[in-house]
């Protein structure tokens, strides 16, 4: 800290102690006017209740009397006192870096140990899944949820539901994680509003939901010839370059019509970040078989 700030801290101290110190020492000794009967003269519920009056006793004498030594020694070993820093030469910095080497030391071997296993292996054990949790809640609940169920709004996908836009496996979720996606749907507005409002209806039809059965037919000629170069000519998507399946009634931006209409209209821009400049490969590693393991909770063995 700067040389005025360092004083005024010291003068703080100084002024604060110095008074305490002295009504420390002056209480005992104080002079109170008191009545013959011993009490002051203060008197309440109209003389039932008065106030005594009577020495401090020696407890409480030698415990404050403690508490002084105590804080001028605090002041003396540890940083405190302005800039003083302390005849111990303690930090909190150097209590961190200390923490962290211990820390970092342990969590190195229990890494190494996770990364031996593939990530469907490491989705298995419970040390993983501990570790994997944290990574997850510091760096993806954001978007996907503490609970992983994503968030339409900024397009983050279910994690628990086994649907999968770029794959499902230990390999490619990690891969997911390292390099991050950016996902494009082209918007498609030059058709037109009724063409979209047609295709959503066929889109609807593909995932089993209501919809006009008449626009559902004129739709499907302009999907057949436009929408399966991505979504492919049953619906069901392509991993490779992230299309979803329109079959499954799973829905990243929403699965109403409207919805449709305004990502077949406007198109989709969703970005997954990549998180390799931020995570480890081992992090990265135990993070995957987190979110692997939310996917496969029934069939994914606890060991």
């Amino acid at each position: 800290m700067s040389t005025g700030w360092s004083w005024w801290v010291i003068v703080l101290i100084v002024f604060n102690l110095g008074v305490t110190f002295f009504l420390f020492l002056w209480a005992p000794r104080a002079k109170v006017p008191t009545l013959p009967d011993g009490t002051t003269g203060h008197v309440w519920a109209h003389g039932a209740l008065r106030e005594g009056m009577h020495r401090l006793p020696g407890w409480w004498i030698v415990l404050s009397f403690a508490m002084f030594v105590i804080a001028f020694a605090y002041l003396l070993l540890y940083p405190g006192f302005g800039n003083h820093k302390g005849a111990l030469d303690w930090t909190s910095h150097s209590e961190l870096a200390r923490a962290v080497v211990v820390n970092d030391a342990k969590l190195d071997r229990v890494l190494q140990r996770l990364t031996a296993l593939s990530v469907e292996q490491a989705a298995a054990d419970p040390q993983a899944r501990q570790l994997g949790e944290r990574l997850f809640i510091d760096n993806c609940a954001a978007c996907h949820g503490r609970n992983a169920l994503g968030n339409p709004l900024l397009g983050a996908p279910n994690l628990t539901d086994a649907d999968w836009l770029y794959g499902g496996t230990g390999d490619q979720i990690a891969t997911s994680i390292h390099d991050g996606r950016a996902g494009v749907m082209p918007p498609w507005a030059a058709l037109g509003a009724d063409v979209a409002k047609n295709v959503a209806q066929y889109v609807l039809k593909l995932s089993g939901q209501p919809h006009d059965a008449r626009m559902a037919a004129a739709g499907e000629s302009t999907f057949s010839t436009t929408c399966i170069a991505c979504h492919g000519p049953d619906g069901k998507g392509n991993q490779a370059v992230g299309a979803p399946n329109l079959t499954d009634g799973i829905w990243l931006y929403g699965g109403t019509a409207a919805a449709i209409e305004a990502s077949i209209d406007r198109g989709r821009q969703g970005h997954m970040p990549a998180w390799s400049p931020r995570l480890s490969e081992a992090e990265i590693h135990v993070l995957a078989a987190y979110v692997y393991h939310l996917s496969h909770r029934g069939d994914v063995a606890t060991r």
